[in-house]
């Protein structure tokens, strides 16, 4: 059996595996691809070829890494032993007189993938406000 400490040490693992993935997912896998068919194009003129290129990579690559993503929540779930957080109250699942529960618990990836949308989202907003060149 092992010990508690390789345990946690597992767990905290798997959460920024999780995290990195994450991230990959929501900015990784965008920028690669816009990078990878920019390489591809001779010209400042792209084919609608290039376009179509760009939507399917993103979208088998998305698939790919959810695929990944869920593999790593369940091997989280098996190391720890549990199925998840503690319930987690969110307030559109809610009824107003809160009577009742929503029935499922936030996971590690439910709280991961917020997380990490959130900071792609600020990422995104930094870099459109105070880098490209908004003409805000």
């Amino acid at each position: 059996m092992p010990n508690p400490s390789s345990k946690r040490a597992t767990a905290v693992l798997l959460i920024v595996a999780m995290a990195a993935g994450s991230l990959m997912l929501w900015i990784g896998i965008p920028l690669g691809w816009l990078y990878i068919v920019s390489q591809l194009q001779e010209s400042t003129d792209p084919d609608m070829g290039a376009y179509l290129l760009v939507i399917v990579g993103i979208a088998v690559s998305m698939i790919a890494m959810v695929k990944v993503l869920s593999i790593l929540n369940r091997t989280y779930l098996r190391v720890t032993g549990n199925d998840g957080l503690a319930p987690v109250p969110k307030p559109w699942m809610r009824s107003m007189r809160g009577e009742r529960g929503s029935g499922r618990q936030a996971s590690v990836l439910d709280v991961v993938m917020i997380t990490t949308v959130l900071l792609a989202a600020t990422a995104f907003g930094l870099w459109f406000f105070l880098f490209a060149g908004a003409p805000f």
